[in-house]
């Protein structure tokens, strides 16, 4: 009989945080700042920068495409796992944010392995063609549009490589069948985790770590 999964608690939630989590100061002092700068505070936390960190390096990973930049806390997280030639495409709408982004990548000394493009990204990703294969896509932008960027970016990842969409458990409300809690959003993961569940080129997971992650790996 499998054994019953451990439910967490804010109590548990800290040692967690405590125990296992990729944020420093540097990254700690990013968020004040970006906070400051009016910057939603919607990134991933330290446990699940630290999940992403010793995922890409175990896969070796150094191409990586990121869709929903933000303030750059994850993109920075993840491009401190990269060797030293590798890259993160980060696609970002608003300007504003992108200007962050990039001067925080500058601080940390990682400029030379994030790139950051302003504009909508569905209509880049109708027309980019990058010079490589992708190890890993992470999905963490408008929720709505989950589906179409795993359909346009699919086809850019190697075989091996791993999609992923943050948010995935919906903040609590993912296994509702009508959600009155931010319904687009809602219903817009739930297609996305619907989709990689049953793509048939895919190997899929949910990981529980902050409000989700599905995964898929590319066969």
């Amino acid at each position: 009989m499998p054994v019953k999964a451990t439910f967490l608690n804010e109590k548990l939630a800290h040692y967690i945080e405590d125990n296992f989590s990729s944020e420093d100061v540097f990254l700690a002092n990013l968020c004040k700042e970006a906070a400051e700068n009016d910057i939603p505070d919607i990134c991933i936390g330290g446990a699940q920068g630290a999940f992403l960190q010793l995922f890409l390096r175990s896969m070796n990973a150094k191409y990586i495409l990121e869709i929903g930049s933000l303030a750059g806390y994850s993109a920075i997280t993840m491009a401190r796992a990269l060797p030293d030639d590798g890259k993160i495409i980060c696609l970002e709408l608003s300007p504003k944010f992108c200007d962050f982004i990039r001067r925080k990548a500058k601080e940390a000394g990682l400029d030379h392995k994030i790139e950051v493009h302003q504009g909508n990204a569905v209509t880049f990703l109708e027309t980019y063609k990058p010079a490589f294969n992708f190890d890993f896509i992470f999905i963490d932008a408008d929720k709505p549009n989950y589906k179409n960027y795993f359909e346009l970016t699919l086809p850019m990842l190697r075989s091996g490589g791993v999609i992923a969409g943050d948010n995935a458990l919906a903040w609590g409300y993912v296994a509702d069948k009508d959600s009155q809690y931010e319904p687009m959003n809602v219903g817009g993961i739930q297609k996305f985790n619907k989709t990689v569940a049953e793509h048939p080129d895919l190997t899929s997971c949910m990981i529980p770590v902050g409000d989700g992650m599905v995964m898929g790996l590319k066969k």
